[in-house]
């Protein structure tokens, strides 16, 4: 046989090639095809069991009693176990208010601060879980009432938190103390509540870790606190250095640097602010005051003993022959404003800019959140709601509601405590005065201001702050892995979803159909 004999036709070794191929081509393709499912379903499930992890069972408490100067309110915070050094998982369980005044008001009377706090701390014991009890920290924090008497007499504010340590240590709870909180810390827990509320303090990330972080939205608030006895404030300065060493707070939050601000006035605080006024409007010695932050036709009858015994208004007052004030309301809210800026001494200021009573303060920057009684009142006058108010609707406000006479507020507050609606007035007119003429607000900067009283049902104040201090629970380094996003959960699960779909059309379309795929592949 010779050798064209044994040589192969042309056309069938080239069929037999393009056969070869085409098998080739097919496995290669199920291959990646099956590759590609899989993958898309791991990234599925991955996907899937990240963004949906189970809530953990070991739940921890927290209790932080606010002493403050005109009442004590008591708070449960839980979070889970767990995540003890995440954001935005400690959440607000219970509030409950002390039926009373503040604990400074029973220095005279030790034994009924007992009573005075039982019903709240039982309350705690139900709240909480029995099993959870030995492990839950109680924390008492007082503030300026506390102060002032410290200042008046420190042996009796040592009683005052002696007698309350020995109520406190009777319950079934891990008590860790009772003390008198600065000024300062006051302001600096305030500025962390608020901002760890608003997930400020962690930087948003973008899909999968890749793209840039939005850091531009994450500028802290500042902090406006006001109380019965004292005023904080608490900001995040940009480009200006703290002239004063003593208003300065540094804080190294999530792998970031802040550098804060902080004043607290004492004795600026709405209440003690009233009496400071009241002693400035004693002009003679028959003992009556014509009031025009008191509204007309209301009066009321106030023990001397009252203004002596603040060391507010101790060192101003004269000693005077007479043991009561007779206060009569002309509710005028110009006159009423102008007493009150004789409150605010803005004469001189040490420094490049200032508050009032030469104390520094940086030019103001940012958005602020205005809570405590800056909330309550403001929103006792409908001036907290969504939207911001100028400066001119609140002024507005105030002048309608001074102009009306005692009877009408009866009429139309019947319910509300005479005590608060009776000085209405004095503090809607002190927080308009002390936002414009103590931290100099303009009517540009007006709408920065935000009257907050919860964020995600937590109440804004110092407490969460001093607790999660306390607890060491807020980490000095960013988490390793924050939670997806709604929107980039639902785009990766669309996504990977897509891609299973059209393998497993591909798929179906070489198994049902190959005849299709190989004219193609000719």
């Amino acid at each position: 046989m010779g050798w064209e004999e044994l040589s192969l036709h042309p056309s069938f070794s080239s069929g037999y090639q393009d056969s070869g191929l085409k098998r080739f081509c097919s496995r290669n393709i199920l291959i990646i095809l099956g590759f590609s499912f899989i993958m898309a379903v791991i990234a599925l499930i991955a996907v899937g069991l990240t963004q949906n992890k189970p809530l953990p069972e070991n739940v921890k408490y927290g209790i932080v009693l606010d002493a403050g100067s005109s009442h004590t309110t008591l708070y449960i915070y839980k979070w889970p176990a767990e995540k003890e050094n995440d954001t935005g998982v400690v959440n607000q369980v219970e509030e409950c208010k002390v039926k009373g005044p503040g604990i400074s008001k029973y220095a005279h009377k030790i034994h009924d601060l007992g009573i005075y706090l039982t019903e709240c701390m039982e309350k705690a014991r139900k709240v909480i879980p029995i099993s959870r009890h030995q492990e839950t920290p109680v924390y008492l924090g007082a503030t300026a009432g506390m102060r002032l008497l410290r200042l008046e007499n420190e042996q009796l504010a040592d009683k005052v938190l002696a007698k309350v340590t020995e109520v406190l240590r009777n319950y079934p709870f891990d008590f860790q103390g009772a003390r008198i909180i600065t000024g300062k810390e006051e302001g600096a827990y305030g500025w962390i509540t608020i901002n760890y509320l608003l997930g400020k303090f962690i930087e948003k990330l973008g899909w999968l870790n890749l793209l840039p972080k939005e850091s531009n939205s994450q500028e802290t608030y500042g902090a406006l606190d006001l109380g019965g006895a004292s005023t904080q404030i608490t900001f995040v300065p940009r480009n200006q250095t703290i002239e004063s060493p003593q208003n300065a707070l540094f804080f190294r939050l999530y792998g970031k640097d802040y550098s804060v601000y902080t004043h607290s006035f004492l004795c600026y605080g709405k209440d003690q602010a009233l009496l400071q006024k009241l002693t400035k409007g004693i002009l003679d010695e028959n003992g009556t005051i014509k009031d025009p932050c008191f509204n007309r036709g209301y009066s009321r009858v106030m023990n001397m003993s009252n203004l002596y015994d603040s060391p507010c208004t101790r060192k101003n007052l004269m000693t005077l022959p007479y043991h009561q004030l007779q206060i009569h309301g002309t509710g005028n809210y110009q006159q009423c404003q102008e007493s009150v800026y004789k409150l605010f001494n803005t004469s001189y200021c040490p420094y490049s800019h200032c508050a009032f009573n030469d104390i520094f303060l940086p030019q103001l920057q940012g958005q602020f959140g205005a809570f405590s009684a800056y909330y309550y009142v403001m929103k006792f006058l409908n001036l907290t709601s969504d939207k911001s108010f100028s400066q001119k609707q609140m002024i507005d406000t105030m002048e309608k509601f001074c102009s009306q006479s005692w009877e009408e507020l009866k009429i139309h507050f019947g319910e509300v405590k005479e005590k608060y609606l009776s000085e209405y007035c004095f503090s809607g007119t002190y927080i308009i005065a002390l936002l414009e003429r103590g931290y100099h607000f303009t009517p540009d900067s007006w709408k920065n201001i935000h009257f907050m009283g919860q964020i995600r049902s937590t109440d804004v104040g110092w407490t969460l702050g001093y607790m999660l201090n306390l607890t060491n629970m807020i980490p000095a380094e960013q988490p390793l892995s924050t939670p997806l996003t709604h929107s980039t959960y639902i785009f990766l699960m669309v996504l990977f979803s897509l891609i299973l779909v059209a393998v497993v059309v591909i798929g179906l379309i070489i198994f049902r159909k190959p005849s299709y795929f190989r004219k193609d592949m000719v």
